[in-house]
């Protein structure tokens, strides 16, 4: 008897390694595998809303990117600073998760409002960079997502004599740029 469960184990365990290249492997194919879940599941989206969009995949950085460009209608999918894609990133998220079973980055972007979003931002860290570094004063800039945070911590990085950290709780969290020490 126990011959034949430690048959079953052990086919229980290949059944298991074959799975695994679907879902794991190089995590550049992982990332790959996430875009393309992600496309299919905004895809569907797009139809059921009966909105046109291009998309297109992406890996940058370690992360798989998505971005829905070309229709009139996809403004709708931003909202008023962000909100809704912030949200259906995060239901794209839960879709590829739920298909790989492993937690994902991905990133969003729809009508070019993230990119658009991003040069804003870079511009804002490091003018507010200069303004400390001239003053000598910290700034405390308004409560921002984790995307707005890190895309301002990484233009105040590129300023000399500066430094920023992130103070608060969600969604108040915000950035605040001090002098260097």
């Amino acid at each position: 008897m126990s011959e034949t469960l430690q048959a079953a184990e052990v086919d229980a365990a290949e059944d298991a390694v074959e799975a695994e290249p679907k879902t794991r492997g190089s995590s550049e194919d992982l990332l790959v595998q996430e875009g393309d879940i992600a496309g299919d599941y905004l895809e569907r989206l797009l139809d059921l809303l009966d909105y046109d969009g291009d998309i297109d995949l992406d890996v940058e950085a370690g992360r798989a990117i998505v971005s829905i460009d070309g229709g009139e209608d996809l403004e709708k999918l931003v909202g008023t600073r962000g909100t809704v894609l912030e949200s259906l990133q995060e239901l794209t998220r839960l879709a590829v998760q739920q298909e790989t079973g492993v937690r994902s980055r991905l990133m969003l972007d729809v009508a070019g409002w993230r990119a658009g979003r991003r040069a804003e931002l870079a511009d804002l860290g490091r003018t507010t960079a200069e303004k400390v570094l001239s003053s000598g004063e910290r700034i405390r800039l308004h409560p921002m997502t984790p995307f707005e945070r890190k895309v301002v911590h990484d233009a105040v990085a590129a300023v000399a004599g500066v430094h920023s950290e992130s103070e608060g709780e969600e969604p108040q969290r915000r950035v605040v740029i001090l002098p260097q020490a």
